[in-house]
């Protein structure tokens, strides 16, 4: 008998990508990426999306029984609404209108024809890594970090995990179906800004260009490098990438710059181990590949910050799926809401 497929998709303000996916989250036909045109309309969005869901549609080994999507930011599942998105939208006079109350779902319908299911971005990555990745589709609970941009989060559990009926996983999605909103957790109260408008929460402190400038900072001080050399002087060139492959070679400014990012990264981590008493807490995002320099001082920050008895059953790890962990959150979500 052919196994079970369903459409995975990983919709973002610059691409979008989908692929058949059988349950093991092995894939069930070629995966496809297409430009999303993120700033040019709804009808140009919408048509891009659809194009590529039908391209993994036709490519699959067997026929998909549902669509699962990713979406950067607030989505309403159950109204099919994508409620709110930051790079999503259209550019009116030179001036970008990003999507408010836009019936994705509908849109969808008209040209798909399979159930159409939509998480947030972060939301859905964490579902996938708990039934695809270090969750093993049976951790107690699984708190998910990831590393980008900004720092996105989500929060799975077993039914064991709360108390009353439920069956699982149970994705936490708030009151609204906004929330799990870790990134924006305040670490340190009037510390910096970030583009949430907010002052001192782990984003501003742990997102990609906050690394940057650290480096930055250091290397404009006179502090000697590899990292110049690496980018031929051009320090607007330096990426996460440039910095975790000084710190490989032994780079005492960029191991030092992944300490004190990971220490940052661990006051995150161990109220998040107070709150959730996870026995998984994943790092995701292509930063988090830089493993050790970063988890090191992390773990020993988080030690320091949770309740030991709460720190002594958490795993502190790199997510195992990071390059298609949209596709696979939204495969999960299909599968999970199918089954």
């Amino acid at each position: 008998m052919d196994k079970r497929s369903v459409i995975g998709v990983d919709l973002g303000g610059t691409n979008v990508r989908a692929g058949a996916f059988h349950e093991d989250g092995s894939p069930a036909g070629e995966k496809f990426s297409n430009p999303s045109h993120g700033q040019e309309g709804e009808e140009t969005i919408v048509k891009s999306i659809s194009d590529t869901i039908l391209q993994a549609i036709a490519a699959a080994k067997t026929p998909p029984e549902a669509v699962g999507m990713a979406i950067p930011g607030f989505i309403d599942d159950e109204a099919g609404v994508v409620r709110w998105a930051p790079n999503l939208g259209d550019t009116v006079d030179g001036v970008f209108v990003n999507w408010v109350n836009m019936p994705m779902r509908e849109r969808l319908a008209k040209t798909i024809g399979l159930p159409v299911f939509m998480g947030n971005d972060a939301n859905l990555a964490a579902l996938g890594e708990y039934r695809f990745g270090s969750g093993k589709n049976k951790a107690n609970c699984l708190v998910l970090l990831t590393m980008g941009t900004g720092i996105g989060s989500g929060i799975v559990m077993r039914p064991q995990a709360v108390f009353g009926k439920a069956k699982g996983p149970l994705m936490l999605l708030g009151g609204n179906k906004g929330g799990a909103e870790l990134g924006h957790m305040i670490i340190q109260h009037g510390g910096l800004d970030c583009h949430a408008g907010t002052y001192g929460s782990i984003e501003a402190y742990a997102q990609r260009d906050s690394i940057i400038n650290r480096a930055v900072h250091r290397l404009t001080r006179g502090r000697p490098s590899i990292i110049r050399d690496m980018v031929g002087g051009e320090l607007g060139a330096i990426t996460p990438l440039t910095l975790a492959q000084a710190a490989e070679k032994g780079d005492e400014l960029a191991i030092e710059v992944w300490a004190e990012v990971g220490m940052y990264m661990g006051v995150a981590i161990g109220n998040a181990i107070n709150i959730f008493a996870p026995d998984i807490v994943a790092i995701g995002g292509q930063i988090a590949k830089v493993g050790e320099f970063l988890l090191g001082p992390a773990r020993k920050t988080a030690r320091n910050v949770a309740i030991p008895a709460l720190f002594a059953d958490a795993t502190i790890l790199v997510a195992e799926q990071i390059a298609d962990s949209g596709m696979l959150g939204g495969a999960a979500l299909a599968l999970e809401s199918t089954s």
